[in-house]
């Protein structure tokens, strides 16, 4: 499993250890929970353009995730807006954005099999206690994999809101990506329970 969103190349950032770099998106993700500042949370979002333009990301998967995130921060800092003003709903965008293009850095520069191998060492001593490392390294390697899967319905969605000439148009954008990234988590979900994964032994 190597994942569709995965992006060959020599980099640091893709000679690093995926354990390393999984330890690195956590702790990154932890500390962006903690920041109230929107000029550090803007630092931090610079930093992860640095490390784009480190890995030399390709202008379209660049291009993808700014869809995503403008579907994202478009809803996300209309409703919050409303219920906590425009300050609080823009310290709550960046962290998304902060947490959610790092996340797609990882995934752009890291094998989907390397993280859930990593992820299924570390678990090991933990089967004495009743946990899975299989089920858990399943877990990481989905959650990855759904990453990639949200980009690409956002970037249709915005396809098909610009033929309609609704490309501005938040209901047009939001709507329709929602509806498909729920049915996606239907389907997901149905295809898991057909391989049994769902069973106990």
């Amino acid at each position: 499993m190597t994942g569709g969103w995965y992006e060959p190349g020599t980099s640091p950032l893709h000679r690093a250890p995926a354990g390393a770099k999984l330890l690195a998106l956590l702790a990154l993700a932890a500390t962006v929970l903690t920041l109230h500042s929107p000029l550090l949370l803007g630092g931090v979002c610079a930093v992860i353009a640095l490390g784009y333009a480190s890995a030399r990301v390709t202008p379209r998967r660049c291009l993808r995730l700014a869809v995503t995130l403008t579907l994202l921060v478009a809803f996300v800092f209309t409703i919050q807006g409303l219920l906590l003003g425009p300050a609080a709903a823009l310290t709550i965008c960046l962290r998304l954005v902060a947490a959610f293009s790092a996340a797609e850095l990882f995934t752009v520069t890291t094998r989907v099999d390397a993280v859930v191998s990593a992820v299924e060492n570390a678990m090991r001593p933990l089967r004495r206690f009743g946990v899975r490392p299989d089920r858990v390294g399943l877990t990481v390697g989905l959650t990855l994999q759904a990453i990639a899967a949200l980009s690409s319905i956002a970037a249709e969605v915005r396809q098909a809101a610009i033929a309609r000439n609704a490309g501005f148009s938040v209901k047009a954008l939001v709507v329709p990506f929602l509806i498909r990234t729920l049915r996606h988590s239907d389907e997901l979900g149905q295809a898991l329970t057909v391989r049994g994964v769902d069973d106990r032994p």
